[in-house]
């Protein structure tokens, strides 16, 4: 695939300009899940499409949904519409999404190699399509954003076959047998390394790393299986594309998130709902942007609750380039209503 990538210019793109240090006068805003369920023009359409992951293959339609939320809200980025677990399905995992039960991946690596596996990386072809039609047809200033799962959560779902509530299968595994984990854990990275470039090379402009399972691993264990190879993706996707932000998102990490900030040297740091940002404003690097960190919920109760905590997080972040973002994805009963208030409130600054 011919690249299209090409340095972005910060005047032009707010978002982007953050990313690379600059803080705003008027922080960007972009709500991860923002082209979702909440939307009536998406339920529509992947009612049309027969399916979640159908919508994902189809690149015209999973760009359409890329834009749906661009077009009624104009958010300063713009996310891939896609999943994390394209990954797997790359790898040679059967993917398929149940109603109601969440995806299921098969065989789950729990109790078959890693190596029985036939690798099918032109799965991800469709993926590749869609950036291109999506960088194609968005606005000049939005900055797209591309995303992958990071390893340790990606893998919990191919040991797994599953998700699961407190990632059992993995941890189990990886104090067990770390050999056989790590290999999957490598085979993880090694892929995500290409993907990420493959999506930089197709038309975004920034990627950002999703560890939603994080927070449920040890210190040391959080060392070894997210940040360790957090960092082996950041340096390649950097060594390549050195233009290209980095947003790492390891949710749940808690005291834990200066140590990855130091370490992973990402661009950018997430920052999810139980994170106190005074804190996060204090104890992070001097100077590194940051990404979040408004609760779901309180975005859903609207009003006064939703006013206060909007402007708690304004304040937190008086010098610092800051993003603002829900701390996890936005919920599917999410009014439209408190989404255009919270871009009110934001922008009236």
């Amino acid at each position: 695939m011919e690249s299209a990538f090409v340095a972005v210019p910060t005047v032009d793109r707010p978002l982007y300009a953050v990313l690379k240090g600059q803080r705003q006068a008027v922080p960007p805003v972009w709500l991860m899940r923002q082209a979702g369920r909440y939307l009536p023009e998406y339920r529509t359409l992947r009612a049309d499409r027969g399916g979640f992951l159908e919508l994902v293959h189809d690149s015209a339609a999973a760009a359409d949904v890329t834009l749906q939320p661009i077009r009624r809200f104009g958010f300063d980025g713009a996310i891939l519409f896609s999943d994390i677990l394209v990954i797997p399905h790359a790898l040679g995992q059967d993917l398929v999404f149940e109603v109601g039960e969440g995806p299921r991946l098969s065989p789950p690596l729990a109790d078959h190699a890693l190596e029985a596996l036939a690798r099918v990386p032109e799965r991800l072809d469709p993926v590749y399509r869609t950036v291109a039609l999506v960088a194609a047809a968005l606005p000049p200033q939005t900055t797209f954003l591309g995303f992958a799962g990071s390893p340790w959560t990606v893998a919990t779902y191919m040991v797994a076959g599953q998700g699961s509530k407190d990632q059992a299968p993995a941890r189990r595994m990886a104090y067990g047998d770390p050999q056989a984990f790590g290999a999957i854990v490598d085979a993880i990275v090694t892929a995500t390394i290409d993907y990420l470039i493959g999506q930089i090379d197709a038309g975004v402009h920034a990627v950002q790393l999703f560890d939603s399972w994080a927070g449920s691993l040890s210190p040391a264990q959080f060392e070894r299986w997210v940040i360790a190879p957090t960092v082996r993706i950041v340096d390649a996707v950097r060594a390549a594309r050195p233009d290209v932000p980095i947003i790492g998102f390891p949710k749940g990490a808690g005291g834990k998130l200066p140590a990855y900030a130091r370490e992973t040297r990402v661009d950018a740091l997430g920052l999810d709902e139980t994170v106190d940002p005074l804190w996060a404003d204090r104890e992070l690097p001097a100077g590194l942007p940051v990404q979040g960190n408004l609760d779901p919920l309180a975005l859903i109760a609207g009003g006064e609750p939703l006013a206060q905590a909007v402007d708690h997080i304004l304040s937190a972040f008086p010098e610092r380039p800051h993003i603002f973002n829900l701390g996890h994805g936005i919920l599917p009963d999410t009014p439209i209503a408190h989404v255009e208030r919270l871009l009110e409130q934001v922008r009236r600054r």
